[in-house]
Order: C-alpha cells, then structure tokens, then sequence
C-alpha cells in the first residue's frame, strides 16, 4: 500500500516523485514541519522577478531594484503562508496532521486498515468513506 508521511518541503515534481495526492497514496500524513506547494517560495520569486524585468525590459524601462526587492518579498511571504501545513492539511491535500512521535503508531493502524480492507469484500450497493 501507498502510505506517504510528509515531514519536510514538498514542492513541484518532488510531491510526484515521494507519492504526494496526485499519486493518490492511501494514506497521507504530513508532519507539522511540512510544506507543501507548487514550488518553493524563493524559486517562486525569483521566476516572477525574471518575467517581469523581462517584461519592462521589452518596454524600454530600466527595473527598479527597490520596487523588485519589495515585489519579490511579497511573493515569498505570500507562498510561505500558503505553503504551510495547516492551510495545506485545511485545503484536504493529506489526512491531517500528526506529531511525529506517533508517527510508528500511524503507520501501524494505516497498514492495518488497508490489510482489513483487502480480506473483505465490498457488497455492489455499498461505497467507502465520500470525503469532503
């Protein structure tokens, strides 16, 4: 079974590659270290910065590196709080958050599930847990 703990930084193609919600694990935990997002902050800005300095650039207008410091500050504050777990855990990307000390005590009960799971037999007219 598919069983994902996320304990630290979660971004981009590396969600994918550790079995993040786009894999569909079974289980996805995540620690309250973890963060989750499309990309990481600084990357974020950075890539943000390019674009519109480029943008200005082909306008004929020298960027400011004032105005690009605060813009670029913005953009990091703004995907650091959106990145954080529990906006993340709020917006169901895992099945919430736990302390890493009960992490063996998870991973226990998640195998177990999925063992009882598999030993029964689901009747045609009964479905699993809607999620919402």
């Amino acid at each position: 079974p598919q069983i994902t703990i996320q304990c630290g930084a979660s971004f981009g193609a590396g969600n994918y590659g550790m079995c993040g919600r786009g894999y569909k694990p079974r289980f996805l935990f995540s620690w309250p270290s973890a963060k989750t997002s499309v990309m990481g902050a600084e990357q974020a800005a950075r890539t943000m910065q390019i674009v519109a300095d480029a943008a200005l650039e082909r306008k004929g207008i020298a960027p400011d590196p004032e105005k690009s410091k605060i813009q670029f500050d913005r953009i990091v504050q703004m995907f650091e709080a959106q990145s954080d777990v529990a906006t993340t855990s709020g917006l169901l990307l895992d099945d919430g958050v736990i302390d890493p000390r009960d992490t063996r005590a998870v991973l226990t009960f998640c195998l177990d599930t999925c063992a009882q799971g598999e030993a029964r037999s689901v009747r045609p007219m009964q479905f699993g847990v809607a999620r919402m």
